[in-house]
């Protein structure tokens, strides 16, 4: 077990973490708190950002596990909110809203994937 590698994941996950919180009550401001707009922009963003680091890593730069380990699994790892995008899908549900639910997984899945997409292809064409 190394150590460097868990302080590395640990300090980017509260970092994450209060990010998230952070952007989640900033969307809920902004847009409202009538659906998890906070969730699914954080979800979408999260995704944009792992898949720049991921192709950054792959063409351009060669940070160490620490640095990969507090970027990819802390800090991403801390801010993007696949758990609670779960807990959010059942409560649409519960409440009865059948379609916010479904549009809102549906929104979720391919947006963050797409943004994942959208990273990977910003960083290739920079190169």
């Amino acid at each position: 077990m190394n150590i460097q590698l868990i302080v590395a994941v640990a300090i980017g996950g509260a970092l994450g973490s209060v990010a998230r919180y952070l952007a989640g009550v900033a969307s809920g401001k902004l847009i409202g708190f009538d659906f998890p707009w906070g969730t699914l922009v954080i979800n979408i963003a999260g995704s944009f950002l792992i898949g720049v680091l991921a192709e950054s890593f792959a063409l351009k730069w060669d940070p160490s596990q620490a640095v990969r380990a507090f970027l990819i699994v802390g800090i991403c790892g801390g801010f993007t909110t696949f758990s609670t995008f779960s807990l959010d899908s059942y409560v649409l549900m519960q409440r009865g809203e059948m379609w916010h639910a479904a549009s809102y997984m549906a929104a979720s899945v391919a947006l963050s994937v797409g943004a994942l997409f959208a990273g990977l292809h910003v960083v290739r064409a920079m190169a």
